[in-house]
């Protein structure tokens, strides 16, 4: 099983709105062939693992799977028929599906066969895996999450001339990481025009970009020359989002010059973020990740906007007075799993 976890890592973030699965088949106790999800419209991890076996399955073959086979017909036809048609006898499945229709219905039609399955094989690692398709499934809403990178003291902003890098390498490789497992990145206007960032994900495999949205109500970002998100190779990626009241037919025609799009809410300020998150359900995104500076940080968490968080904190204290804490007015008993990111630690779960 956890041969078959590092088969679907290698679809790390490209199989939305699918789940990320793999496969692997063993006969006495031997790999013989393996195969994994590789993007959504494709051959499912267990079709692909029998494809590359080759030929039928010897009596003792057993397939480990990291997720419970599907038994309905979407683009691909069940897993479960593929699994039955082969003649294996022995599955073993780490998660089950999170659909509550669906859940353990493939694990039934398997059994009705006279196949073995035995079930719960790491199952918190494999479900953990697909923690954006779950949420999406269960809650049909993308699942929106808040990335802070601060100091001790919950600041995220450095004295001047100190740089803007306030995390170690380590923990900025992660982040590029959790740029290419979600397909949208949300920053607020005030993060663009302050720091101009790319917001790819940059990794040793190369760069890539999912959809950029800039959370910029009165459109302040129109006009503004040498934007990154505006210029890069990646702008026709990159969407504005304001109220609509708020934007003049003048920054329309900027930013279609731009070559990059606009959506323009209806309704005011207090509708904006739910109107904005129907319209990102409405396009097929599954999950958003929000880098917030201390602003939008404080307004995701004390309105309770978010409904999870990566917090990379730094050994060291900011010397910043006058800015405030992220967590500042947000008082929850929220305990998130912390991990190791170099010299910096990574607090992150669900939050209340």
């Amino acid at each position: 099983m956890r041969r078959a976890l590092e088969l679907a890592r290698q679809a790390w973030g490209q199989t939305h709105p699918n789940p990320m699965v793999g496969a692997v088949i063993t006969e006495q106790g031997k790999v013989v062939a393996e195969g994994f999800h590789a993007k959504a419209g494709e051959p499912h991890a267990e079709v692909m693992a029998l494809r590359a076996l080759g030929r039928r399955p010897s009596p003792d073959a057993i397939l480990h799977v990291t997720l419970e086979p599907c038994c309905t017909h979407g683009r691909t036809p069940p897993c479960v028929d593929a699994i039955i048609q082969a003649g294996l006898r022995t599955v073993v499945v780490g998660a089950l599906d999170p659909n509550p229709l669906h859940r353990g219905k493939g694990i039934d039609l398997l059994r009705a066969k006279g196949i073995q399955v035995v079930t719960g094989i790491l199952a918190e690692e494999c479900a953990e895996l697909n923690l954006i398709f779950n949420h999406w499934i269960t809650e049909r809403r993308p699942l929106v999450a808040l990335k802070v990178a601060s100091t001790l003291d919950g600041k995220l902003v450095l004295p001047l001339g100190q740089g803007k890098r306030i995390t170690s390498v380590a923990a900025d490789a992660q982040v590029h990481r959790l740029r290419k497992l979600y397909p949208a990145i949300a920053v607020s206007a005030a993060t663009v025009l302050k720091d101009n960032p790319r917001l790819t994900a940059r990794l040793p495999e190369g760069e890539s970009c999912g959809r950029r949205f800039i959370l910029d109500r009165h459109f302040r970002t129109a006009g503004q020359r040498g934007l990154n998100l505006f210029q890069d190779p990646y702008a026709n990626r990159t969407i504005v989002v304001g109220l609509a009241s708020n934007l003049s037919s003048a920054n329309r025609h900027w930013y279609e010059a731009e070559g990059v799009t606009v959506w323009e809410l209806p309704g005011d300020a207090d509708s904006f973020w739910s109107t904005w998150l129907t319209q990102v359900a409405s396009a097929g995104l599954t999950g958003v990740l929000v880098e917030a500076g201390p602003r939008l940080a404080g307004t995701v968490l004390r309105e309770g906007l978010a409904d999870y968080l990566y917090a990379f904190v730094a050994p060291r204290l900011s010397g910043v007075a006058d800015s405030p804490a992220w967590f500042e007015g947000f008082e929850s008993a929220w305990q998130g799993r912390s991990t190791a990111c170099g010299v910096d630690t990574c607090f992150e779960g669900f939050l209340p």
